[in-house]
């Protein structure tokens, strides 16, 4: 354990007697020369110390220091005031900002002092934060400063160099840094640093060779901390992946982090989603992709990038010789910015995925990567969702899938392609024997029992295939029957016929009286083929489009006094009274929907 150690005070050689002197002298320098005895000793309880302490056992700073309740009068034991510092050991799990050395609330619930740090201990480091809190302007750290500068010449951790960055920028220190500075996964995001607070960690990250994962995401650092960053970066040579996520960045940062991505020789992930690049900051990000060798992962995603950004990055994709999965997802890249970057995938030879979900690349864009994914024979994963591809751009998308040999995954959900372009992706597979395609994403896209069929036929071809759907789409209602007194109403409004007119087409012998068997014979050429027609849907002779049933409703409607027979004044009543009866239903209707007038 790295320890370090400073006598607390002298005391008087003239209160104590030689043999005391000498023996505490002895038992001192014991301690020394045994670092774990001293820290054995020092993990002797508050509580217990109190109520015994051996003269001959014991270091100074638990007899005298601060904090300790010790019950020797000033009588007893003289001392002089005092003129070097406390003890000081290891302090790098005690949390400087809990009076009980207790974890702050980003810490699991329960996590208390760290093992092997004794009471006292904890108790005169609080004795140090209370004094580092109360001198706003940070007088007493000047001896601390000296101290740690002169007992270590070198600090791997950086925490020498972030309590002197706080002191410089005027910050209060975070003690959840302070604790996990040595983690190999760093998280710092939602700690609201802001631009002073990560100009400090910067200062000790420079020199800190624990770190491997930093995430600083969510702290709104803005230009001056994002140029700290990128300048701890340049020295710092041991954090492959970093995330600075939703820190509100824009232009002036991005010149800074694409030469920053381009002189680093260590990062492999890096994550700048959320900081409101827009088409201006592309170029400098196009010439990070172009020129790095390191960089593996970028994610540029929920920025401002729109098709000029597009017709930037396309090149700059397809020259890039390192990065094996690029996110570009939720911006606003169109048209002539999706068909650059589809041929710049086309002309990659080194990357793996690419996800381009929510832009919008419509029916251009599908037809350049239907022609991208005939041209590249590397890409294994294709995120497309929510792109505004339409049926028609699905089967273009498809006509690459049908000659390409290594896509496996591809991402076409939440566009507007329904169940037509699921059915010519599926079409497309049957037509590559050697596809390699295992997940099929259609999500919140309905289909229909045609394209389960062909899935089907898929499955058999690639076992091992998964897809996601939307469901299935609802069977179709049956259409709403239509009235056979409706069907003859229409016909004769449509050739313009009076009702006696068309009577009159009936009654072939003028008796102002029509049979049923005359009625339907004027519907029917002849009896023999309306028997021919009994499997018939319709009845076309007369133009009117009635089913056997419909005839034998209109007959029973018309012949109201039941006689067999029905005459032109029950023609003229049955007709007259379907369509007021029409009309009070349409009224019905109107009178439903319209809002109620509001009563007091």
């Amino acid at each position: 354990m790295d320890w370090m150690l400073t006598r607390c005070e002298e005391v008087d050689e003239e209160g104590l007697s030689g043999n005391e002197a000498d023996s505490e002298d002895e038992g001192y320098n014991d301690e020394i020369a045994d670092p774990d005895n001293l820290l054995l000793n020092m993990t002797v309880s508050r509580a217990s110390s109190r109520k015994s302490r051996p003269e001959s056992s014991g270091s100074r700073l638990e007899r005298f220091g601060p904090g300790s309740d010790h019950s020797e009068s000033d009588d007893e034991i003289p001392h002089k005031p005092r003129e070097h510092l406390p003890e000081i050991a290891d302090f790098t799990t005690v949390d400087i900002n809990d009076e009980k050395a207790f974890d702050t609330d980003l810490e699991d619930k329960g996590a208390g002092a760290a093992p092997g740090v004794s009471i006292d201990l904890v108790a005169d480091f609080q004795y140090l934060r209370t004094a580092y809190a109360i001198d706003t302007n940070l007088k007493f750290s000047d001896n601390l400063f000296a101290a740690l500068k002169t007992t270590t010449a070198y600090d791997p951790t950086g925490r020498t160099a972030y309590i002197e960055g706080c002191k410089k920028v005027g910050v209060v220190p975070a003690s959840y840094f302070l604790r996990h500075m040595n983690d190999p996964h760093l998280s710092m995001k939602h700690h609201g640093l802001g631009s002073q607070g990560m100009r400090a960690i910067a200062m000790s990250l420079v020199s800190n060779t624990s770190v491997l994962t930093l995430d600083l995401s969510d702290n709104w650092l803005g230009h001056p901390g994002g140029h700290a960053v990128c300048e701890m970066l340049r020295d710092n040579c041991f954090i492959t992946h970093l995330d600075l996520s939703d820190n509100k960045f824009g232009l002036q940062t991005a010149e800074s982090l694409s030469q920053t991505l381009q002189q680093n020789s260590t990062l492999t992930h890096v994550t700048l989603s959320g900081n409101d690049f827009d088409d201006k900051a592309a170029v400098h990000f196009s010439d990070a992709i172009m020129n790095t060798t390191k960089l593996e992962y970028l994610n540029l995603s929920h920025n401002l990038f729109g098709e000029n950004a597009g017709i930037i990055l396309g090149p700059a994709i397809a020259d890039n010789s390192s990065l094996k999965e690029l996110d570009l997802s939720w911006n606003s890249i169109r048209r002539k910015g999706a068909v650059a970057i589809a041929q710049g995938i086309k002309n990659n030879v080194y990357m793996k995925k690419i996800n381009l979900a929510w832009n919008g690349f419509g029916l251009e864009g599908s037809i350049a990567f239907g022609d991208a994914l005939k041209g590249n024979q590397v890409l294994e994963e294709l995120d497309l969702t929510n792109n505004r591809i339409t049926s028609e751009g699905a089967v273009l998308i498809g006509k690459g899938v049908s000659v390409n040999e290594t896509l496996t995954t591809i991402r076409l959900g939440r566009n507007p392609m329904q169940t037509a372009g699921c059915y010519g992706i599926c079409a497309a597979i049957l037509r590559n024997p050697n596809c390699a395609l295992k997940e099929l994403d259609f999500k919140d896209i309905l289909v229909n029992k045609d394209f389960d069929d062909i899935f089907k036929q898929v499955q058999e071809q690639v076992p091992d295939i998964k897809m996601r759907h939307g469901g299935m789409e609802p069977p179709k209602k049956p259409r709403a029957r239509i009235h056979p007194m409706v069907k003859l109403t229409n016909y004769i409004e449509k050739n313009n016929l009076r009702l006696v007119d068309f009577f009159n087409k009936f009654d072939k012998d003028g008796s102002m009286s029509v049979t049923y068997e005359e009625f339907q014979q004027g519907i029917e050429c002849a009896k023999t083929a309306l028997q021919k027609l009994v499997k018939s849907e319709a009845l076309k002779d007369t133009g009117i489009k009635l089913t056997q049933e419909e005839v034998q409703i209109l007959l029973s409607e018309l012949d109201s006094d039941g006689d067999g027979e029905i005459n032109f004044s029950e023609m003229v009543s049955g007709h007259t009274g379907f369509q007021e009866s029409q009309q009070e239903n349409i009224n019905v209707i109107l009178t439903a929907t319209q809002p109620r007038p509001v009563t007091t």
